[in-house]
């Protein structure tokens, strides 16, 4: 009796195993609930301080910072990319005179309670300088064609420099984040946050979540501003921006539980390093001033943030107008917190490749080795953008994210990341047909463009181009990008 009893149990755990296993017993990955999705940048050129809106009607809301400071423009497409060639509409120009008459900033646009709301900064023509937070509110379907009225100025603790203002909502609660210069500090500015009573006042008194204390948010001046949330696994995160809006510019982090009381400042925690900075190896300088979307598709969280393609600046960063509106995915690590990664280069985005038989393992160079690994870091070492091949004839060569000009290539059936030397050699050793995935049509492989039949494959976590001769092989030859 004991005896069947075993051996029913196994039989149980085989038909278990079956089920979760593939040919010859091979784990099956499942398809990534997080796809690629890719990007050409710039999206828009000297548009700052950038803020897209995805709303229910199937369009994206595109307004910035224009370098004249002198208006609010919209435009809208149902793409990402298509806001680049998207025509632009003035919806509200600078008073003539008095206040909302110099310096319009960092317009936000937002759906709520059936209207459309701008939010944004403005000086006066008296005083450039005294900065303050206002509201425009829009009645229509089409934001580009509303009837927009002024609601006034964001009234606050003080009557200070303030700015920046975003919205969002937490567990049925609409609170306002903001900037703004506390009069008894010797500082630029702290972050806010309140609730709101409606869409253009606060109630209550303010919280400040955060004051410029690390020399990372000080360098030239002592700045907090920018917030932008996006909520995740039961967390919000805000980021912002620190230092001066030159090089040093660069992207901070709060997180707090969505269940604490956010307007207690001991709810949030500060990351003492900055998230999002320069990148000289990829050409990017001073990233900040960012807004969260979602991809087409919904299924994956997208950063939008300006910067510059150059480092040095004549004069006065504020009187250069070349900062340019980007886009690039935003990961998640696996505690449950965002990785910005790095401003990628110009041109294509890149995307990550998993392994279909390690879900949980990308591949990445680490010592120009090939090999696939889990938690990755940093994350622009398993990043790889999809170009065409460096020989043509239909192929593809995978280039390194943080190390632009260099490639996956095969060497002695080895991968490695490597230089490109401009050799015909090289260029054959570095290209690849991509197929669809061999042990999955969903995912892809990559076939040598010299050695036919030959895949990218990993085995003991180490990349090689070799023949896939069983079921185990060609799962290690399939990757889904990510």
């Amino acid at each position: 009796m004991r005896r069947n009893a075993v051996r029913l149990l196994l039989a149980v755990l085989v038909a278990v195993a079956g089920c979760l296993a593939g040919p010859l017993g091979t784990a099956r990955a499942a398809v990534p609930d997080s796809p690629a999705v890719t990007y050409t940048n710039p999206i828009a050129e000297k548009r700052a301080d950038p803020h897209i809106f995805r709303h229910t009607d199937g369009y994206y809301y595109f307004t910035a910072t224009v370098p004249e400071y002198d208006r609010i423009v919209l435009r809208r497409a149902t793409t990402l990319q298509g806001l680049s060639t998207a025509p632009e509409t003035t919806i509200w120009t600078k008073h003539a005179s008095g206040v909302m008459g110099a310096h319009i900033w960092a317009p936000e646009i937002h759906f709520i309670d059936g209207k459309w709301y701008v939010y944004f900064a403005a000086g006066s023509t008296s005083d450039v300088w005294a900065i303050r937070m206002y509201v425009l509110e829009g009645t229509g379907a089409n934001p580009l064609t509303a009837a927009w009225t002024e609601k006034g100025q964001i009234t606050t603790l003080w009557e200070s420099f303030s700015l920046d203002a975003t919205t969002f909502v937490v567990n049925g609660v609409r609170y306002l984040a903001w900037a703004q210069h506390d009069p008894s500090l010797d500082n630029n500015t702290d972050l806010y946050l309140a609730r709101m009573a409606n869409p253009w006042t606060i109630s209550g008194t303010p919280v400040r979540l955060s004051r410029p204390t690390y020399s990372w948010e000080t360098t030239g001046y002592k700045v907090n501003e920018g917030p932008a949330v996006i909520q995740h696994g039961g967390k919000v995160f805000m980021s912002y921006s620190a230092s001066a809006t030159d090089s040093n510019y660069c992207l901070g982090l709060l997180s707090a539980s969505a269940s604490a009381d956010l307007l207690d400042a001991a709810s949030w925690s500060k990351s003492p390093t900055p998230v999002f900075t320069s990148n000289a190896n990829t050409g990017q300088y001073g990233p900040g001033h960012n807004s969260f979307t979602v991809s087409e598709d919904g299924r994956s969280d997208i950063l939008v943030y300006h910067d510059r393609n150059y480092r040095d600046i004549s004069g006065d960063p504020l009187n250069d107008p070349n900062r340019r509106t980007r886009v690039q995915k935003l990961y998640w690590k696996a505690d449950g917190t965002p990785d910005f990664g790095v401003p990628v280069a110009d041109g294509v985005t890149p995307q990550r490749l998993s392994s279909y038989n390690f879900p949980s393992r990308f591949v990445r160079h680490h010592d120009y080795r090939a090999r696939i690994d889990a938690d990755v870091s940093p994350l622009a070492d398993s990043q790889f953008r999809v170009v065409a091949g460096l020989t043509g004839s239909g192929t593809v060569s995978l280039e390194s994210a943080n190390l632009p000009g260099y490639y996956l290539r095969h060497r002695n059936f080895e991968v490695w990341l490597e230089k490109d030397d401009g050799t015909a050699s090289f260029a054959a050793d570095a290209a690849f047909y991509r197929r669809a995935g061999l042990a999955d049509p969903a995912g892809v492989s990559y076939e040598s463009y010299n050695y036919a039949g030959r895949y990218v494959r990993h085995y003991d976590y180490l990349l090689y181009v070799q023949n896939p001769g069983t079921a185990t092989d060609r799962g290690d030859a399939t990757f889904y990008t990510q």
